[in-house]
């Protein structure tokens, strides 16, 4: 069974679900079964990416049609982009990094936000912004749980929700770390599903998906 989710105004978007879908959405009638298939799986946190001119209306239509859904916006990458994503619905955004306009709209928007980093340096600097929640992205391919491990001694106040190339197989590591609220994937969204309309199967690795948050209570760090 699911934990609550928190309100649409909660300030942490990392508290949202252990596990956050990343979805493409190339078609926006897909995106009102694809949600509630999710949601169905214990996955109801969804992140739909800003790569397709479908992600607005798809965002729109969950928003309207998926009440049970926190549905938020990926791949935000500028300050018009933050305030088109809250006026269509999102309840959250991600961006893969950050620069100084768009993390003041970022935190203009009164939803929660997660800037994206990959370096110490990065990091550091949006601490010195106030900012303690991030993307780490693209996960893997900048060093992992290994790396996430090495940044938690020096500097243990920042969070993040690593993203990119992380699996069923991976993703129990990265959530038993201390410095770890969440993951992003979209292992659970296969393309061939997708494109048959086959949500039962979605939503059934959507289960499974999220009875991978069960590490965070066993390890007793995460709520």
């Amino acid at each position: 069974m699911t934990s609550p989710l928190p309100s649409p105004s909660a300030a942490s978007a990392l508290d949202l679900a252990p596990v956050v879908p990343v979805v493409v959405v190339s078609a926006a009638a897909d995106a009102v079964p694809l949600a509630r298939a999710l949601v169905a799986g214990g996955l109801p946190a969804i992140e739909v990416t800003l790569r397709t001119p479908a992600a607005l209306d798809a965002i729109r239509a969950i928003a309207d049609e998926v009440p049970s859904a926190v549905v938020g916006a990926g791949t935000v990458l500028t300050p018009e982009q933050v305030g088109a994503c809250t006026a269509a619905g999102a309840r959250f955004l991600v961006s893969p990094g950050w620069t100084q306009g768009l993390l003041a709209a970022m935190r203009g928007s009164g939803v929660p936000f997660l800037p994206g980093v990959s370096t110490a340096s990065e990091v550091v600097a949006l601490l010195e912004r106030g900012v303690r929640e991030m993307k780490f992205f693209p996960a893997q391919a900048a060093g992992g749980t290994a790396y996430l491990r090495s940044l938690a001694g020096p500097l243990p106040q920042a969070r993040f929700c690593p993203t990119g190339g992380i699996g069923p197989a991976t993703a129990p590591e990265y959530l038993s770390l201390p410095n770890v609220g969440c993951v992003g994937g979209s292992w659970m969204i296969p393309a061939d599903a997708v494109a048959a309309g086959d949500w039962p199967r979605i939503e059934e690795l959507a289960r499974s998906a999220a009875r991978l948050g069960g590490v965070r209570d066993a390890g007793g760090t995460c709520r």
